[in-house]
């Protein structure tokens, strides 16, 4: 069983070179069972991509590059994700387990209402990105990320580790942050600071959250 630890949490990833394990390839993701298993897909140059009421079982997806991406109801268990760029992407309503997403773009991403179960997304570019009601069941962390100006929302990411990510003008709205691990990050240019409840962090991040603070408060410094 493939597992990493970051911080307080340890994660399970997808394990697809076990021995006796064959994937084979797809030229679709698309099925009219509603379910892809076992599969490697990628390479692939796409106008669209669009997936609805589906599973994608125990597979690899690499190299992919479609210009919008539209995923609806689409879980996820045992996936690995690599080396893409999911533009526009839009994913609701679905459930990602075992779930590795690695150096792929997810810029401008809509994620709306997931819920996630060992998830690791690393080294992903995921600036702009809107996270709206997404919900934690397992560990899940986020190492190594881009997040210029993305922003959470009524989310509940309680134990969730950011670690080494850029957190530029990233803001994070009402939502449940107890044991959020924040640190190993820079914390001085997020917004939403009063928001962030029993997060983790840092000795010297104190100083980080109150230069964020007063940005955010505009706050005027001076002696006169």
């Amino acid at each position: 069983m493939a597992t990493r630890t970051f911080g307080h949490v340890t994660i399970t990833l997808p394990e697809l070179d076990e021995p006796g394990l064959y994937l084979s390839n797809v030229d679709t993701l698309d099925s009219p069972r509603g379910a892809v298993q076992d599969f490697a897909y990628g390479d692939t140059d796409l106008r669209a991509l669009d997936l609805a009421d589906a599973q994608l079982i125990t597979g690899r997806i690499t190299a992919l590059r479609s210009k919008r991406v539209e995923f609806e109801a689409l879980n996820l268990h045992g996936v690995e994700i690599s080396g893409s760029d999911l533009g526009s992407a839009r994913w609701s309503d679905s459930k990602l387990t075992r779930v590795h997403v690695r150096d792929t773009k997810l810029m401008g991403a809509a994620f709306d209402g997931l819920v996630l179960d060992n998830v690791l997304f690393e080294g992903c570019k995921l600036d702009f990105a809107s996270f709206e009601k997404i919900r934690v069941t397992g560990p899940v962390a986020f190492i190594g990320c881009v997040l210029t100006e993305a922003t959470f929302t009524d989310c509940d990411l309680s134990d969730v580790v950011f670690t080494d990510c850029q957190f530029r003008l990233t803001e994070f709205g009402a939502g449940r942050y107890r044991d959020t691990d924040l640190r190993e990050n820079d914390l001085s240019q997020i917004r939403g600071v009063a928001n962030l409840a029993k997060i983790r962090i840092d000795p010297a991040q104190q100083s980080e959250l109150a230069e964020a603070l007063v940005n955010e408060l505009d706050i005027t410094i001076g002696d006169d």
